[in-house]
């Protein structure tokens, strides 16, 4: 028997059917061991010794690997083909070592799509693990763990408030802060434009005024109402004719297939996917041998693969839309390596594939693979350029035609941010000497923009552009900034907070060297050096830990109060601007007020992180948010009376207190609070009563029957099932999230303490939507062993049938039957026998 090991079942099952009855393929689910979060996992005095613990909910998967490697001929290895992949397959050779249980014959395959040729000419073509892409996972890996595990300390013990810092992370972190203060200091210009409605043969269109008394308009020429409206009244006056019409021929080639960055991009634009979501629905498609490896940064095509697309381009549309030789595309992109295909579908011939989310993402990869191989689009740009009687005044129309739509007619790329000028409207026939018919002249007032906040495509782009980390890790490092609750997400949009502000504040200061882009990208070259076999990863991790640690021994020596006064001064110009009636800006506005002296504003460390404070402390109570720049403070203004509790009628005040606002009841003799979260801009009464209700009870779990609450905790908004906790983003959701949502919440939250990617995350089996419900029906790997699920209702499938044999019919008959059942009841324990008390022995009689 040979023994073939992958990562997830449901490629597990489909590898099997391909190699026939000699092979047993078991799946590892994902990463089976990693450094245990603790101290001395690395030891760098030692060497880098690295200390390895297998994940406690792999044990009972590995025994069952351990015991068939037992009574296998032959081990094959066939994870993913990247660096994780050798890392997994490293990982369980290594373990089998250890246990005694690794067969004589180990070999290595690798295939980039889950298809029975694919597979049969990898089992035909083994290698060994390649060690130098096993020393980059290694190197990487301990790099990480050092940089995390050394900095965190330095940050819980100096910096109140903070949770963690990470390599790459902080680098985020810190592009995502740095547009935020570049939108701060933004002073937006005023502008004007001047249009002019105008007619020719029954079809309107608009023409900008671009010359005005002789003088060429630039953006900001017209910088008034009073210079606009005197622009829009000598166009009113003059009679324009046309002086040039120019047509100018342009082309527009296809982009090239997907890299995993590019997807991920793509879907935030068109999909509105977060680069998590799309990985997971990427990771199914794969695994279901509808498309090729998602991870991957190369951009070129199989030669099979391309001779296939353009087949069936050429079945699907007229010759001139297949170019007369195959394109060929390279990638731009730092760091890239190609050494995988980009993401394609494994046969064109099929349109679709998947259900629900998964169908959208094929559909977007289908499209961009097909049109990387059609024509390039032709289209006619006309410029219409239209003169006064004068000469003095001119106006410009520009208009946009399709000529040939090439690989137009399958796909267009999205783009992050459109220009507001951008104009592809159509214009009517023009010839020189027309002068079109005036309908109106209007003056529009503009004001100069800032640069747009970063959205999860455009910090993609913007990490790959500068080399920092790589494509497959940017959805973790994403979501890691979130759980961090270092920034939220507004309307698709990374905003900063206060906390991953005051983060990027102090390693700026303290440690600038590892937030530094280029020392970030650095790292990644040296990695892929490694990769390459060209350098040994200890020499790179002890040439970073010969500065690094050194660096966290003389933060580390400071007290918290001397780093408070070094991040006063270095955010001075943030947190106290200039006051417009010129006094101190760090004079405190109730001291000035009451009359008292000496109120001094400044920088203070709290337990729950940082703010702003008087110095006349405590006699003066004003505090401020770290991130309320200039304000006025919780200074108690808008503190007093709310009104009542409808149920209970007890008085809900509203107060101010060191860490800022909250709303206060008594409840049984007895004070009970809750603080007035940042996110609500319209708190009222109705607001104050249910925060003071909380937590709320959602109802009773589908499977276990116990309940789920959401309430508001020291870390933010939560939901909380059987000693299991998941993050919600926002207040608003505390209130707004149902049953169908909190499961799903609390099952992902679950997975993600599962030990690695794809553990347990992806069905194993999906079988289409419940003919009831309109869920879709899957075949999961719970915790207490297989089921089925629609979303809303989970059943368990009994002891005798496999969940690889599971049918729709069986799947929708076992759910609906769980569901008529209802919530599953507590169970009571039964109370333990009552012990027989030793009967009462009878006093001896008295003696007379």
């Amino acid at each position: 028997m040979q023994l073939v090991i992958v990562e997830s079942p449901a490629k597990a099952k489909t590898i099997e059917k391909y190699l026939g009855k000699d092979f047993k393929v078991l799946a590892s689910y994902g990463h089976v061991r990693d450094l245990p979060p603790k101290d001395g996992s690395v030891r760098p005095d030692e060497g880098f010794a690295m200390d390895w613990e297998l994940y406690r909910d792999k044990q009972k998967r590995f025994k069952e690997i351990a015991d068939a490697a037992k009574d296998a001929d032959r081990l094959v290895l066939a994870t993913d083909p990247d660096r994780e992949g050798e890392a997994i397959s490293w990982h369980v050779q290594e373990l089998l070592k250890k246990r005694k249980a690794l067969p004589k014959d180990v070999d290595r395959v690798t295939f980039n799509s889950i298809t029975k040729k694919a597979v049969t000419d990898a089992m035909a073509a083994p290698r060994e693990l390649d060690q130098p892409l096993i020393d980059a996972y290694l190197g990487r890996r301990a790099l990480d763990y050092l940089f995390g595990f050394t900095l965190s300390p330095v940050l819980w013990r100096k910096l109140p408030g903070a949770k963690s810092a990470g390599r790459v992370q902080s680098v985020a972190l810190r592009l995502i802060v740095e547009r935020e203060r570049e939108i701060e200091a933004f002073k937006p210009d005023e502008y004007w434009s001047v249009l002019a409605k105008l007619e020719q043969d029954g079809t309107e269109f608009d023409a900008r005024l671009v010359k005005y008394k002789g003088e060429k308009l630039e953006k900001l020429s017209l910088g008034t109402q009073g210079v606009a409206e005197e622009a829009k009244a000598a166009v009113e006056a003059g009679r324009f004719t046309v002086e040039a019409v120019e047509t100018k021929p342009l082309k527009r080639n296809p982009s090239p297939p997907f890299t995993t960055s590019t997807m991920q991009q793509e879907a935030a634009r068109k999909l509105g996917f977060s680069a998590s979501h799309t990985m997971r629905c990427a990771q199914s498609l794969y695994e279901a041998g509808a498309i090729t490896y998602m991870r991957t940064d190369g951009v070129q095509m199989d030669g099979s693969a391309i001779a296939a697309v353009r087949a069936e381009i050429g079945e699907r549309y007229h010759s001139a839309y297949l170019p007369e030789k195959p394109r060929f595309y390279s990638t731009k992109a730092k760091n890239a390596q190609e050494a995988h295909e980009a993401i394609r579908p494994t046969n064109f011939g099929r349109d679709a594939a998947g259900s629900g989310d998964e169908a959208k993402l094929y559909s977007l990869i289908f499209k961009r693979a097909m049109a990387s191989q059609m024509a390039a689009a032709q289209l006619e740009r006309t410029t219409v350029t239209l003169r006064d009687a004068t000469g003095q005044h001119e106006l410009r129309a520009t208009g946009q035609v399709i000529k040939f739509p090439g690989f137009f007619a399958v796909y267009q790329e999205g783009f992050d941010d459109k220009s507001e000028e951008d104009e592809d409207g159509l214009l009517p026939s023009l010839g020189k000497g027309d002068s079109p018919a005036k309908k109106s002249v209007e003056a529009n007032q503009h004001f100069t923009q800032p640069p747009p906040r970063f959205s999860e495509a455009s910090l993609v782009k913007r990490l790959e552009e500068l080399g920092i980390g790589r494509p497959s890790t940017y959805a973790s490092t994403i979501q890691t900034l979130r759980d961090r609750n270092y920034v939220r997400v507004e309307k698709n949009r990374f905003f900063a907070e206060d906390s991953g502000r005051l983060l990027t504040a102090f390693l700026e200061r303290f440690f600038p060297r590892y937030v530094a882009y280029d020392f970030t990208a650095g790292m990644e070259d040296e990695l892929d050096t490694v990769s390459d076999g060209r350098e040994d990863y200890k020499d790179l991790l002890s040439k970073f830990w010969a500065d690094f640690k050194p660096k966290t021994e003389e933060v580390m020596e400071k007290l918290p109060s001397e780093v408070t006064e070094v991040l006063d001064e270095y955010l001075s110009a943030y947190l106290f601007p200039p006051r417009e009636d010129g006094k101190d800006a760090r004079h405190c506005p109730l001291c000035e007020t009451e009359g008292r002296e000496g109120g001094r504003l400044s920088l203070r460390g709290g337990r729950f992180g940082a703010f702003i404070a008087c110095a006349n402390y405590p006699e003066c109570k004003f505090t401020r948010r770290f991130a309320q720049p200039g304000g006025d403070g919780d200074d108690g203004s808008q503190d007093g009376l709310m009104g009542e509790h409808p149920e209970t009628g007890a008085e809900i005040h509203r107060k101010s207190g060191r860490f800022g606002p909250y709303v206060e009841m008594e409840v049984d003799e007895k004070k009970k609070r809750a603080s007035i979260p940042k996110d609500l801009d319209d708190f009222d009464l109705e607001w104050a009563i249910k925060l003071l209700d909380l937590p709320r009870i959602i109802g009773a779990h589908p499977e276990t029957g116990k309940e789920i609450e959401a309430a508001i905790g020291r870390y933010g908004p939560y939901l909380r099932h059987d000693g299991k906790y998941a993050k919600l983003s926002s207040t608003r959701d505390v209130f707004d999230t149902g049953m169908n949502a909190a499961v799903t919440l609390l099952a992902e939250a679950a997975n993600r303490k599962g030990g690695g990617r794809g553990a347990a995350r992806e069905p194993i089996k999906t079988l289409g939507e419940h003919p009831t419900s309109g869920g879709e029906i899957k075949v999961m790997e719970g915790r207490y062993g297989p089921y089925v699920t629609d979303g809303t209702t989970n059943a368990t499938l009994p002891k005798d049938v496999k969940p690889e044999d599971v049918e729709a019919a069986q799947a929708i008959e076992l759910i609906d039957a769980r569901a008529a059942k209802g919530p599953a009841k507590k169970k009571r324990k039964k109370a333990a026998p009552k012990k027989k008390t030793a009967a009462k022995k009878k006093a001896p009689a008295k003696k007379k």
